[in-house]
């Protein structure tokens, strides 16, 4: 009976439980969706879950029904008489959901006995309950003046913690005339507001810009936040400083103490900044004089007195201020400041120079006014009456004018700034009282260069000797002219006149500093291709117009020994200066065996060639004649005399360091019928040789001869058209030996000499007693200035 009790209890629970869990299955797969505003008040009704969910009314508070939630302050509850479902506390959209399109609340609802939890979605809607908002309310930005329209700018963008139409939708600018706004829309990150600059800006105009960026949403009516925008316009130095008045004419006593305020300027720059900051200075241009007298505060611009103040010398003085920026290009502003001296009376003359020229040109004609000069004095009648004087001795005079008590300082004769450049003219004004006052002035006239003098070189003609073999580049030598005018006017330069004759080719060689007048060479000279050369160099002075002179400079080149002495025999076949000689046994002492010929293309000593022996196999046997280069025996040959010889000749020449060279002549010894037959063979060549030769040496002297007259009536036709006279001529003959002799005739007051030197040896290098010497001849000269004809010298 127990048993079959137990049993119905048991399938009793079994299906209780199902039952339960087929309801909580069903209640948590359905969830409840309510919709509130946000910002409802407390207690306000977001719905009836027991009537939506089907539940028991009076079980509520019995099952405890609950809202359970993880917050400390849960935003909903549940009233567990009636199952309404109360807003707890005020809820804000945007901070529950932040930025969130939907903002759904989820929320369990929990009942015991038995146990049902039910999910419930509490969507919150947005209302417009908050205004967009800047960051900052106030924004600076800096831009430059000189920024082109167009340029853009992109501020901060507002924010609204609405979401959707609430959100920032548009901004608007406040009106003005040099900025617009541009939005760009960047998705979810929201509207970009963009200044874009419309119009120049201009600072001195408008410094600062302020703007008003307001920003909207979609609410009806928008809200709105603003940011206040200051664009502060930086500066360029584009306003030069102006001075507050427009004439600044201020009066001041005469012998008024050192350090007394004459007058302030004040100048004012609408730059900021550097740009803007004025400092003041006497200008440049003003005279010497004046700045002993005046000075002025560079910061304040406050004019003192920094030298002796005197009416007698000067009733009015006209100071130029410059007031300048400090901007790195500063900006310049100049003002005349007129100060009037007030005369303490002293009862003696006065002098005032109304209108001066302190400098006058010295090409002025007489009558030139320099000066208007007024006399006055401040007493009466006769202490009253002035009379004027200047002081003698100077090309200036008093003229009296048709004012009374007007005197104009003139020109009364022609001035010349070459003789005298500076005059310091006293007038002197004199009263007819008793005492008689007088009273002196001083007036300083400085004679103004003119550009009326040529420049003139130190030497006309030129003369230089340069030696060759000269270093390229460097200066060799050089020519100086002066100008007696002064400054530009006698600031020379020097060029050299490029002529492109044949006659003047050297020229292009040289090169001149057209500041100091030195003179390189572009290559070095070479005596032996060039011996003279002449070229002209122009000075012209900066004058305008420019004044030039010219003068023409003679260059001589002196021989250096560069050339070394060139064996001409002996030469063997492979071009080394050896040979062979075979001479006799039998011949007697004194027989030439042979001569050594060699030639130096140096003139003078530097050509004169000498000849020695450096080796000989026997000194008893060879003799060397130095002068011609012949060797020839010494003795008779002996039987025990070797049969050949080496003979090493050294030909050196006289220069200072001497150059040399050497031949060898191997002299073999051979019996006379060894001797004989070669000679024979030797004679046969040789006549074979000489017939071919002849006929060409014939034709070659014809032509020789014919030129050589040719040459004779060309000198003697120029010898009679030409008046200048030859600065040297050169020369050239052949004498009894076969030496080239070289003469060179050079004048020297009433003297003519030649010089005369071995140019090149065939035969010999010099004959004996011809030793370079320099022979004086009788002055050929016309009257006319012409020099003597040439002489042919053969030597």
């Amino acid at each position: 009976m127990e048993q079959r009790g137990r049993e119905p209890r048991r399938a009793r629970g079994f299906l209780v439980s199902y039952v339960v869990a087929v309801l909580l299955w069903s209640v948590a797969s359905a969830q409840l969706r309510y919709s509130i505003s946000e910002e409802v008040n407390e207690g306000t009704v977001v719905g009836n879950i027991a009537k939506d969910l089907g539940l028991d009314k009076s079980t509520l508070k019995d099952r405890k029904c609950r809202i359970v939630s993880g917050n400390t302050d849960p935003l909903f509850h549940v009233n567990q008489n009636d199952g309404v479902l109360y807003v707890s506390m005020k809820i804000d959209r945007e901070e529950v959901c932040a930025q969130s399109s939907t903002c759904l609340i989820n929320i369990k609802t929990v009942l015991e006995n038995p146990l049902e939890i039910h999910y419930i979605a509490v969507e919150v809607l947005d209302i417009n309950d908050h205004s967009p908002n800047f960051q900052e309310k106030e924004t600076r930005l800096e831009i430059s003046e000189s920024v082109l329209p167009g340029a853009r700018f992109q501020l901060k963008a507002a924010r609204d913690p609405d979401s959707g139409q609430f959100s920032v939708q548009q901004y608007k600018l406040s009106n003005n005339d040099h900025f617009r706004l541009e939005v760009k829309d960047k998705g979810d990150d929201g509207k970009i507001p963009i200044l874009v600059v419309q119009k120049s800006l201009d600072r001195e105009a408008a410094a600062t810009h302020s703007l008003i960026l307001t920003a909207l949403d979609g609410g009806k009516p928008p809200k709105s936040g603003a940011m206040k925008i200051l664009v502060n316009v930086l500066d360029i130095n584009d306003n030069a400083p102006v001075f507050t008045n427009d004439v600044y004419s201020v009066m001041l006593n005469e012998n008024a103490p050192i350090g007394t305020t004459i007058i302030q300027v004040n100048a004012t720059d609408l730059d900021d900044g550097a740009n803007g900051d004025v400092v003041y200075t006497f200008s440049k241009s003003m005279n010497q004089i004046l700045l002993r007298v005046f000075h002025i505060n560079p910061i304040t611009g406050e004019v003192t007195v920094k030298g002796l103040i005197d009416y007698e010398e000067k009733d009015k003085y006209e100071i130029e201020i410059q007031a300048s920026d400090k901007a790195l290009a500063p900006l310049t502003t100049e003002k005349s400041v007129i100060i009037k001296i007030v005369d303490i009376n002293d009862n003696a003359p006065e002098i005032e120079v109304t209108s001066f020229s302190s400098s006058i040109p010295e090409d002025s004609r007489p009558g030139t006014t320099v000066a208007l000069i007024s006399v006055n004095d401040l007493d009466s009648g006769l202490n009253g009456k002035v009379i004027c004087s200047i002081n003698e001795d100077v090309p200036f005079d008093l003229s009296p004018s048709l004012q009374d008590k007007m005197f104009a300082l003139v020109t009364k004769s022609p001035l010349d700034r070459e003789k005298q450049s500076h005059y310091d003219l006293t007038i002197t004004a004199k009263d007819a009282g008793q005492p008689t006052l007088s009273s002196d002035k001083t007036i300083s006239v400085v004679v103004s260069d003119v550009n009326d003098n040529s420049p003139e070189f130190s030497l006309s003609p030129y003369t230089f000797y340069v030696t060759e073999g000269n270093e390229p580049g460097a200066a060799v030598f050089s020519v100086k002219a002066l100008d007696r005018d002064e400054n530009d006017n006698a600031r020379i330069s020097y060029h050299i006149f490029r002529d492109l004759s044949q006659d003047h080719k050297m020229s292009s060689f040289l090169n001149i500093n057209s500041e100091t007048g030195d003179i390189t060479a572009l290559k070095s000279f070479d005596f032996e291709s060039v011996k003279m050369f002449q070229f002209q160099v122009v000075a012209t002075d900066s004058g305008a117009p420019s004044l030039s002179s010219n003068v023409t400079v003679n260059v001589f080149i002196l021989d250096q020994n560069d050339n070394a002495p060139v064996i001409l025999y002996p030469v063997s076949s492979n071009g080394s200066a050896e040979g062979l000689e075979e001479i006799p046994r039998n011949v007697n002492a004194g027989h030439l065996v042979t001569k050594v010929r060699a030639y130096d293309a140096d003139i003078g000593y530097n050509g004169w060639l000498l000849f020695s022996l450096q080796r000989v196999t026997d000194h008893s046997l060879f003799g060397l004649d130095r002068y011609t280069g012949q060797i020839r025996t010494l003795r008779s040959f002996t039987e025990t005399d070797e049969a050949e010889h080496k003979l090493v000749i050294l030909v050196k020449d006289n220069g200072n360091v001497s150059l040399s060279a050497t031949a060898t002549v191997l002299v073999k010894v051979v019996e006379p019928k060894e001797a004989f037959a070669a000679s024979d063979v030797k004679s046969a060549a040789k006549d074979d040789e000489e017939n071919n030769v002849t006929f060409y040496l014939m034709i070659t002297l014809g032509s020789v001869s014919v030129l050589f007259l040719i040459s004779i009536i060309v000198l003697i036709a120029m010898q009679c058209s030409k008046s200048t006279d030859y600065t040297s001529k050169y020369l050239q003959e052949t004498n009894y030996d076969g030496t080239l002799c070289h003469s060179i005739q050079y004048r020297s007051g009433d003297k003519r000499y030649m010089l005369v030197g071995p140019r090149m040896s065939i035969g010999s290098t010099i004959v004996p007693g011809s030793h370079a010497n320099t022979l004086v001849l009788p002055d050929r000269r016309h009257t006319s200035g012409e020099v003597g004809r040439l002489s042919l010298s053969l030597f």
